[in-house]
C-alpha cells in the first residue's frame, strides 16, 4: 500500500513503486543466493545429487515468481491505477499459477530421475517418463489457469477425453506394450544381461528392454524381438535371479552288485575335486549326493553342486560326467547298459538267466 506522505504525488508514488520493485528483486536475489549456498553444502555432504538438483531446478521459477509479484504489487500501489487494482490482483494470482506450474514441471526432472535411477530403470525410459509427466503437469496447470480466468474448461476436458479415447483405441497395441514395458522395468523382472527362457521354449540373453519390445540374443547369436505385452503374460525363467549361482545336477546309475557306500564316497570325492580345481565351481557350497531309485538296470543316484553362472555350469557338468566315468572305471564300479533277466519255465532249477549266463550262451553258440 502507498504510504500517506507519498499519496497524491505522482513523483513520490513512482519512487515508492520503484522501491517496491527493487526490494522484490533484492529479496528474490537473496533467496536464490541462499538456495545456491544450501545446494553447495548438500553437494559436499550428501552422496546423492537429488537435493542439489532439485534446488537448482526450482531457483529460476522462484526468482521470476517473486519479481513478477513485486512488479504487480508496485503497479497496484499507484493511485492513478486504482481502477485496475482488481485486474492486477487477478493477474497476480494468474502469474502465481503460471510460475508454480513451471516450478512443479522443473522439479519433475530431478525427482523422477533420482527415483528411477534408484530403481535401476533404463535412461531412455527414464527420459520418456519425465517428459510425459512434465506434459501432464503443464496441461493440469493450463486447465487450472483457464478455470481461474473464467474460461469454461468442461468442453476442453470433454474434447480431450474423446480425443484421448480415439487415440487410445487406435494405439491400443502400442500402449499395451508401453505399459507392459514399464511393468517389466518397475517389477525388475529381467535386466540387461540376464539369461531368460520363455515357457514356449525361446531363450537367450536380454540385450535391451525398450518401451515397446524386449530384445534377446539367442545362443545362436540371433536377435529375437519379443513384444512386452507377450513377455509380461508368459512364464519367464530367469537363470540370473535371484543370484548368478546355478545348481548343476548329474544323474546316473550303478549296477545292483556295486558297493553303494563306495559309490557315494567316490562320487563325493570327484565332486570335491571339481569344486577345488575349477574356477567355474562355487567354492562355498558342499556337494550333495543321494541314491534316487531302484531302476530296471541300475540303482540310480544324483550328484548336486553349484556353478558360478550359467556358462560355467556347462563346464562343471561336463567335467563331472567325465571324471565320474573315469573314476568308476578305475574303482571297478559298473554302469550297466539296459539289461533284462530272462526266466525259462521248463528249466529244472528255475534259476533266472543272468546277463553273464547270456554272454556265455552266446559264446558257446558261436563256437558250435
Amino acid at each position: 500500500m502507498m504510504p500517506q506522505f507519498a499519496s497524491g504525488s505522482p513523483l513520490l508514488e513512482s519512487i515508492w513503486a520503484g522501491g517496491v520493485l527493487i526490494a522484490s528483486v533484492l529479496v528474490a536475489w537473496f533467496i536464490v543466493l541462499a538456495m545456491g549456498y544450501t545446494r553447495r553444502r548438500f553437494e559436499k555432504r550428501s552422496k546423492t545429487a537429488f537435493t542439489p538438483q532439485l534446488l537448482q531446478s526450482i531457483s529460476r521459477p522462484v526468482f521470476f515468481l517473486l519479481v513478477s509479484e513485486g512488479f504487480l504489487l508496485a503497479l497496484s500501489s499507484l493511485s492513478y491505477l486504482a481502477p485496475w487494482r482488481s485486474h492486477l490482483g487477478k493477474a497476480a494470482i494468474a502469474v502465481a499459477i503460471v510460475f508454480v506450474t513451471y516450478g512443479l514441471a522443473a522439479s519433475v526432472l530431478p525427482s523422477l530421475g533420482w527415483y528411477l535411477r534408484k530403481k535401476k530403470v533404463r535412461p531412455s525410459l527414464t527420459r520418456l517418463v519425465q517428459r510425459v509427466t512434465m506434459i501432464i503437469v503443464y496441461i493440469v496447470g493450463l486447465l487450472v489457469l483457464l478455470d481461474y480466468l473464467g474460461i469454461a474448461i468442461s468442453p476442453i476436458i470433454a474434447g480431450l477425453g474423446i480425443g484421448g479415447l480415439a487415440v487410445a483405441l487406435a494405439l491400443q497395441p502400442t500402449f499395451g506394450n508401453f505399459f507392459a514395458g514399464a511393468q517389466i522395468v518397475f517389477d525388475r523382472m529381467v535386466h540387461v544381461g540376464d539369461y531368460i527362457e520363455l515357457d514356449s521354449g525361446e531363450r537367450g540373453y536380454v540385450v535391451d528392454v525398450g518401451w515397446r519390445s524386449t530384445r534377446v540374443r539367442t545362443t545362436f547369436n540371433n536377435l529375437m524381438v519379443i513384444p512386452n505385452s507377450r513377455l509380461i503374460e508368459t512364464i519367464v525363467t530367469n537363470y540370473c535371479g535371484p543370484g548368478m549361482e546355478l545348481a548343476v545336477m548329474v544323474e546316473s546309475g550303478v549296477s545292483y552288485s556295486s558297493d553303494l557306500a563306495q559309490v557315494e564316497e567316490v562320487a563325493l570325492a570327484v565332486a570335491r575335486e571339481i569344486i577345488e580345481e575349477l574356477p567355474e565351481a562355487v567354492k562355498t557350497r558342499e556337494p550333495w549326493f543321494a541314491f534316487d531309485e531302484f531302476a530296471d538296470s541300475n540303482i540310480n543316484f544324483w550328484v548336486w553342486l553349484y556353478a558360478t553362472d550359467r556358462v560355467g555350469s556347462f563346464r562343471v557338468r561336463s567335467e563331472l560326467i567325465k571324471r565320474l566315468h573315469a573314476r568308476f572305471g578305475q574303482e571297478g564300479i559298473t554302469i550297466n547298459y539296459p539289461v533284462r533277466l530272462l526266466t525259462y519255465e521248463d528249466s529244472k532249477d528255475k534259476r533266472p538267466l543272468l546277463p553273464s549266463d547270456a554272454t556265455s550262451l552266446e559264446g558257446s553258440t558261436e563256437n558250435h
